[in-house]
């Protein structure tokens, strides 16, 4: 009996991990749903707060008649509760590695009590007194562009598997017809983005600054191809490909966030009468926004020293303390595209991140993406070439010393 009970033991503990890794995975997607309906909360109390949500005129810190606690106030004190939910998060969950401890079946379960927690942490900004909130605004500024570092970080690691993945390596003899499809794909598309901008953002030969931005993109995409062909490089085009996509999109993303003022904007190209079109493209950018913290957050390994290690069953699948903490930066980063990245920012109705402030956030995360990328590329081989000429230099150091 005793040599039987050891493998049924066995047997029922890994379906128990089974059962807690299923149950860790499925979690990520309720904290995506709790960010996103965030998201739809903020724009909520941006928009028709004032009017819908009286009862916060009762509120002293908000006062009747005061747009403290709606427009860009509203928004920071949303985002400040989601970020106090996921800092909570983070701090309850910080040092989790194994299935059976009790901080994994917090991160995983406990919804109604977790559901507590996050509405007390929506409520508390609303009676915090104004000038922590402005002073939780400045701190958002730094957190949001925390949080486009670690996009950054996570896309060159997305890009970087896709390299591996799908391109042979030098050494091998495989074909990579899949890579190289995907390859001229990415090429083909950014070029034929960079085409689309010119005619849709560029109108007439006065829209200077968007032919710059437009034509320094081009360039960018141009040279990234060219250092990966280069002979000791020797990269590919798969990656570089994919970059240059990622890149051409933040082009695009830019110039959509200028004013619409301007006789450069697309909108003033088009019907006067778009405002389905504004609520479409709104509701693709709050969309867009959670995407890219959720797949940001779940990219964990990205953010990790080392990524070496062999992982065991009873391992936790991703690291919770890095996922809450990419979510507490992604709720920084959603006050900043509600707002424009302007604390007293007067906002419109169905408008998200538009202002010159945003514009150039996006060109300067553009550029800096870009460089990064060339950066990567080329310090292997200014690494190589100082070891070698260490190498070389050593040797003549010896001869010296032996003639003399």
């Amino acid at each position: 009996m005793i040599k039987v009970q050891g493998p049924v033991v066995l047997y029922q503990d890994g379906v128990h991990e089974a059962a807690r890794r299923r149950r860790s995975l499925r979690a990520r997607y309720a904290y995506g749903l709790i960010f996103f309906a965030t998201n739809l909360l903020a724009w909520f109390v941006r928009d028709y707060g004032a009017k819908l949500l009286r009862g916060l005129h009762h509120v002293p810190v908000c006062g009747a008649g005061d747009s403290k606690c709606f427009q860009s106030g509203g928004v920071l004190r949303v985002s400040l509760g989601c970020f106090i939910f996921f800092w909570v998060m983070f701090a309850t969950t910080f040092g989790t590695r194994k299935l059976h401890e009790v901080r994994n079946s917090w991160h995983s379960g406990c919804w109604i009590l977790k559901f507590l927690v996050y509405a007390v942490s929506i409520i508390i900004p609303f009676i915090v007194p104004n000038i922590f909130i402005q002073l939780y605004g400045e701190i958002a500024r730094m957190g949001a562009g925390i949080f486009l570092i670690l996009q950054l970080i996570s896309v060159s690691h997305f890009i970087s598997w896709c390299n591996k993945r799908w391109m042979p390596d030098s050494q091998s003899n495989q074909c990579g017809l899949f890579g190289l499809f995907l390859s001229t794909i990415s090429f083909i598309a950014s070029f034929a983005g960079i085409a689309v901008l010119y005619v849709l953002y560029v109108p007439n030969s006065s829209c200077a600054f968007n032919i710059f931005t437009i034509t320094w993109t081009a360039t960018l995409v141009a040279v990234m191809m060219a250092v990966s062909l280069h002979s000791k490089v020797n990269e590919g085009l798969l990656s570089s490909g994919i970059m240059g996509l990622y890149i051409v999109f933040l082009c695009w993303s830019a110039l959509h966030s200028e004013p619409q003022t301007g006789k450069c904007h697309t909108r003033l190209i088009f019907a006067n009468d778009s405002d389905w079109a504004t609520i479409v493209s709104f509701i693709i950018a709050i969309c867009a926004i959670v995407m890219a913290t959720f797949s940001t957050g779940i990219d964990t390994r990205s953010f990790q020293f080392r990524n070496d290690e062999d992982q065991l069953e009873d391992d936790v699948p991703y690291s919770y303390e890095i996922f809450h903490i990419v979510f507490a930066m992604g709720a920084m980063y959603f006050a900043m595209l509600f707002i424009s990245w302007e604390l007293n920012h007067p906002t419109r109705k169905w408008s998200i991140d538009v202002g010159w402030v945003s514009t150039w956030v996006k060109i300067i995360n553009e550029w800096f993406a870009a460089s990064i990328y060339v950066w990567r590329l080329i310090s292997p081989v200014i690494l190589r070439k100082q070891a070698a000429n260490n190498e070389e230099l050593v040797p003549r150091t010896l001869i010296v010393q032996c003639s003399r």
